[in-house]
């Protein structure tokens, strides 16, 4: 056996290994690794898409936020002013109302003041009549003398 036809011999087998590995082998090898990088590329890229969509959406909820915060804001300044617009509403119509019980009970007063006038004014005629006929010693007819009595009572 020689050295030199082994080696010879090998080296073609170990060729036609590798002509044989690169035919039929090789192909499906190299089209997985390629598929595997182009769903790794395609990862990587739906990645960076879903990051980028992450960070519209977040300012996008900032805004919708502060937008929210300024309408709370505004509505509850309108619930306020509309508060304070319904106290003085109230008021007014307090005072109002107060006005008009005032106007009412001043002119009840009056009308009490007019009638106790006019009893006094009575009842000062009368004891003037008792004290006239206790003086003349004879009795006044007051139906006789309603005329004297009324000027009297308009005197006093």
């Amino acid at each position: 056996m020689n050295l030199n036809l082994t080696l010879i011999g090998q080296a073609i087998s170990f060729a036609i290994f590798v002509v044989f590995c690169m035919k039929y082998v090789w192909p499906p090898i190299i089209s997985a690794m390629r598929e595997r990088q182009a769903k790794i590329a395609q990862g990587l890229a739906d990645a960076e898409q879903g990051e980028q969509r992450r960070a519209e959406a977040e300012q996008e909820i900032t805004g919708l936020l502060q937008d929210a915060k300024t309408q709370a804001a505004e509505i509850i300044s309108q619930a306020q002013k509309r508060s304070n617009e319904i106290v003085e509403e109230a008021k007014d119509a307090a005072r109002t109302e107060g006005d008009r019980i005032k106007v009412a009970a001043q002119a009840e007063i009056e009308q009490e003041v007019v009638r106790a006038k006019e009893d006094l004014r009575k009842q000062v005629g009368t004891i003037a009549l008792t004290g006239a006929e206790k003086i003349l010693n004879a009795e006044v007819n007051p139906k006789a003398h309603d005329k004297i009595l009324d000027e009297l009572i308009a005197q006093i």
